[in-house]
């Protein structure tokens, strides 16, 4: 019994003859239209998934400024006594909490936008089977890969960590443990615990906090690929 093929790793439009050679040009301009429609789909999916993440972002960023301001007033009113502890913690706690549903929805976002970005260039691999030609013309990859999504995302050179330190990813992640670092040295104070104390501990949590979105981040990205089966790799010696 023959093995079964492996994956098709040639570059798109090249090799042997493929299922669009046989087309009349009346059936390829139809695939056309209908890629370019579905094209246009993801552009518009894309694009509101990633307005709506910046927009939770803003207002998570803009809540926890007026929640700042707001415990900044009310301490200067109450002399940082009485139930000012109380109203601080339940503050912080609620910033916190919007901060831990905001970051988890802007890891969900990275993941929809790799979802995008490899049905999009699925559909670059079918324009240039109608015509391989266009080949040269495209500078986003038509390769559903890694490779393939790390030149759509950025084509001129590989991607180095400041992509992710720059991301809108990083920012939520690093607002939302000092966040959590401020919650918990607050937690300390309310047991009359020396202020150092408090200090050490509110930086300890913030750092681990830190380190804990983003590694669960690094896991939910890498999952993808464990899971996720290419249609069109990139050739191994491209």
């Amino acid at each position: 019994m023959a093995d079964a093929p492996g994956p098709d790793t040639s570059p798109p439009g090249s090799g042997d003859a493929t299922e669009a050679d046989g087309l009349t040009d009346a059936q390829k301009s139809l695939r056309a239209q209908l890629l370019a429609t579905e094209h246009w789909s993801l552009l518009a999916s894309r694009s509101t998934t990633q307005s709506e993440v910046l927009t939770r972002i803003a207002i998570f960023l803009t809540v926890v400024s007026a929640g700042l301001i707001s415990l900044g007033i009310l301490g200067n009113a109450t002399q940082f006594r009485g139930w000012f502890g109380v109203a601080a913690l339940g503050v912080l706690f609620l910033l916190l909490l919007l901060g831990l549903i905001t970051m988890i929805r802007a890891f969900n976002t990275a993941t929809e936008d790799l979802m995008y970005v490899l049905a999009m260039n699925r559909l670059r691999a079918a324009y240039i089977d109608l015509d391989p030609g266009l080949a040269p013309y495209l500078m986003m990859s038509a390769h559903d890969d890694l490779r393939g999504s790390n030149v759509t995302y950025h084509a001129f050179f590989d991607r180095d960590v400041t992509q992710v330190i720059g991301s809108s990813m990083v920012v939520i992640t690093l607002v939302t443990a000092a966040v959590a670092g401020l919650f918990a040295g607050g937690v300390v104070l309310a047991f009359e615990l020396p202020v150092g104390f408090a200090v050490a501990v509110g930086v300890a949590a913030g750092l681990a906090a830190f380190a804990w979105m983003m590694y669960r981040g690094y896991r939910l990205y890498w999952r993808v690929w464990r899971e996720y089966t290419p249609l069109r790799p990139t050739p191994p010696d491209a």
